[in-house]
């Protein structure tokens, strides 16, 4: 916890900083947060870990409410979504703060800022719904930090986009409480899960966290919601990427979320406080992609190198490249509307529509309501 002061008076003098619920009274004169396994329990005018949130006098508070470290729209293959809505722009926002703190942090600078000043653009819910429509996008994505820690801001441009017909994605690790969970994620169309590694070890002494809670996390969402959920893993060189892992990662993944929810093996780089370890090898990545498809997964994809046969979705009935890519572009999309291969009909599970969009690799920028 920091003691980067907060004040019941902050409440009616600064808009980005709101009362929020998620909390309970504990140890007698501290206030618990029961938004996500950190539990931090607060004396008044304390910060949580993840730092937008803490303690006001007697109210829990959020303090990035409206505010954002930027807007940039990108192609969704980038969050990274492979089968939801192929080609299609997404506009994508982040606040500051993270509930963990994962030592090679790869959005360091806004995940573990303390500087408020980060947040450059103060916009509203309903600014950035009218910004995604007016700029093409098909969804927004709540991204670059945690969604989970600004769930109240998060809920409420869910809710502005779903009026306007856009879809929203969260780009998020699942470090959330079972009671938070099923009101966070009715907010969502689709969700990226981050599951870091495949031991409590590493979320332990790597991350700052625990295992269960993400497990747990996946599990829900697959199991008893509709929004469309793909996961990621970064492999760290020595860390997470060892074949008894990856294989105990695998069938966990098969016998427990099935073989159709797409997994995205990611390349590491140095960075943040893990500058110590090498870069990624292709070959460790297509190992990976190997073990996994071995155990049955039939959607495995490989992110961060090039590598084109990572990058397609192919029909498990008959081996049609049904969407073909470079990078983050489709070259290819034979996908038919209802999901089904056009050469054998097998069913290939996604959101998927008659034509992929046609946003392309690039990535661009845009102002979103005022200067903060």
């Amino acid at each position: 916890m920091t003691d980067d002061r907060l004040a019941a008076a902050d409440l009616a003098r600064d808009p980005s900083i709101v009362a929020v619920g998620w909390s309970r009274p504990v140890d007698g004169d501290r206030l618990e947060c029961t938004l996500c396994p950190r539990a931090c329990r607060l004396h008044d005018g304390q910060r949580g870990l993840c730092f937008v949130r803490g303690r006001a006098g007697a109210t829990m508070v959020l303090t990035s409410y409206g505010r954002s470290s930027g807007f940039c729209i990108d192609p969704i293959e980038k969050k990274p979504l492979a089968h939801f809505l192929p080609g299609t722009p997404v506009l994508s926002f982040g606040t500051a703060g993270c509930n963990l703190s994962c030592a090679f942090c790869q959005n360091w600078s806004i995940s573990k800022s303390r500087e408020m000043d980060t947040l450059a653009d103060r916009a509203t819910p309903a600014a950035i719904a009218e910004a995604a429509v007016q700029t093409g996008c098909r969804s927004v994505a709540m991204t670059y930090n945690d969604p989970v820690i600004f769930y109240e801001y998060a809920a409420d441009v869910a809710v502005a986009c779903r009026s306007r017909g856009l879809k929203t994605v969260a780009v998020t690790a699942g470090y959330i409480t079972d009671a938070a969970r099923a009101p966070f994620f009715a907010h969502f169309d689709a969700a990226n899960v981050d599951l870091k590694g495949f031991t409590e070890d590493f979320y332990r002494t790597v991350c700052g966290g625990h295992l269960q809670p993400v497990l747990d996390t996946l599990q829900y969402l697959v199991r008893q919601t509709r929004v469309w959920t793909e996961v990621t893993t970064l492999l760290i060189p020595g860390l997470n990427d060892g074949d008894a892992e990856l294989e105990r990662l695998a069938r966990w993944y098969f016998e427990t979320l099935g073989p159709d929810v797409p997994l995205h093996f990611s390349a590491f780089h140095p960075d943040f406080k893990l500058l110590d370890r090498p870069r990624t090898p292709p070959a460790t990545l297509r190992r990976a992609r190997r073990i996994a498809k071995e155990a049955g997964l039939r959607h495995v994809y490989t992110g961060n190198v090039h590598d084109p046969a990572g990058d397609a979705t192919v029909c498990h009935g008959c081996g049609t490249v049904l969407v073909a890519r470079d990078w983050y572009e489709v070259l290819q999309y034979r996908v038919r509307a209802d999901g089904a291969c056009p050469e054998c009909g097998t069913h290939c599970a996604g959101v998927w529509e008659a034509s992929a969009g046609s946003w392309g690799r690039k990535r661009v920028p845009v102002r979103v309501g005022e200067a903060a």
